[in-house]
């Protein structure tokens, strides 16, 4: 199969690419490098299976000639801005990262008749919900951009399939945790414990309690699937969660640091955006026959090994 990666030079895209490979896939990767790395895929680069094309999916004069020269299979969508905070303090960059890059996808498949599709989607499409979040719940409310511009990629992708004829897979998964982190709590940890290994600072109370899931395991949900016409969405988590101070100290055992005074900024979440805690029902992708093969606190404590060494 010829496979589209978009984000392929991200935290997970990088991952994603790297089984696609393994599995015999010809893989071209694009990513504007704002979140990703070539340092990431650069393991990659021997095998003349894989291509890495540098440019912006909102490119559409780029992306067309691409699609035009390369008759894709398949394509799996991570390209976004995987940074809620950073958006917080300006919108626009969901608009155009997280948002215009789906549309983009989307017209390039139905111009050049690609009917393959996984997008990455979030947890962060439910909202504040402090329920058991189903794949069928009611209203979506998102209380960040993040969250906003991914529901509105899921609505264009449910009219993009129903009038081109495409066969969809979305995957709403929560914190992704492993090898090449690029962004989050353990990552900002590890940073501020290597600067200054006797205080830490942690944001909100601690008490933010989420699943965590190894990106090895969410790797697997997304090839698993299988591509019938139509729109199928799965919740892709673990039934089990972690504080933030759990991570805390999962982080300071693994750095072999004791002792390490906790200082919180206070309040339920860490930023504007932030859901403190909730929790999936994963019904649906386990009838399906996939479950995720580590605890969230095994997760996280495999991303911090992989991650200081």
């Amino acid at each position: 199969m010829k496979i589209l990666v978009t984000g392929g030079a991200g935290f997970i895209g990088s991952h994603l690419a790297e089984a696609l490979l393994e599995r015999g896939g010809h893989v071209v990767c694009v990513d504007n490098l704002r979140l990703g790395s070539k340092d990431l895929i650069r393991h990659c680069f021997d095998d003349p299976r894989f291509e890495f094309y540098e440019f912006d999916v909102c490119d559409t004069e780029k992306l067309g000639a691409l699609f035009a020269e390369r008759a894709f299979d398949r394509v799996y969508h991570l390209a976004a801005n995987s940074d809620i905070q950073k958006s917080g303090a300006d919108p626009a960059i969901d608009y155009h990262d997280t948002f215009l890059t789906t549309v983009a996808i989307l017209d390039a498949m139905r111009k050049h008749n690609v009917k393959e599709l996984l997008f990455a989607s979030t947890s962060a499409v439910y909202g504040d919900k402090r329920t058991l979040l189903r794949e069928d719940a009611g209203a979506l409310s998102p209380i960040s951009y993040y969250g906003a511009a991914k529901l509105a990629s899921e609505a264009f992708i449910s009219a993009y399939a129903a009038m081109n004829g495409l066969a969809v897979n979305i995957i709403r998964f929560p914190n992704v945790v492993g090898e090449r982190l690029t962004h989050g709590a353990i990552f900002d940890f590890i940073a501020k414990l290597k600067a200054n290994p006797r205080e830490l600072e942690i944001l909100g109370n601690g008490r933010q309690d989420k699943p965590y899931i190894y990106v090895a395991d969410l790797v697997a949900a997304m090839l698993a699937m299988e591509y019938t016409a139509g729109v199928e969405i799965f919740n892709a988590g673990v039934e089990t969660s972690t504080t933030v101070t759990r991570i805390a100290d999962i982080v300071c055992e693994e750095m072999g640091l004791k002792n390490v005074e906790y200082k919180f900024t206070g309040g339920e979440v860490g930023w504007a955006g932030d859901v403190p805690r909730f929790q999936y029902d994963l019904a649906k992708i386990h009838a399906f026959g996939w479950t995720a093969g580590h605890t969230s606190d095994e997760a996280v404590r495999l991303a911090v090994r992989g991650s200081i060494r």
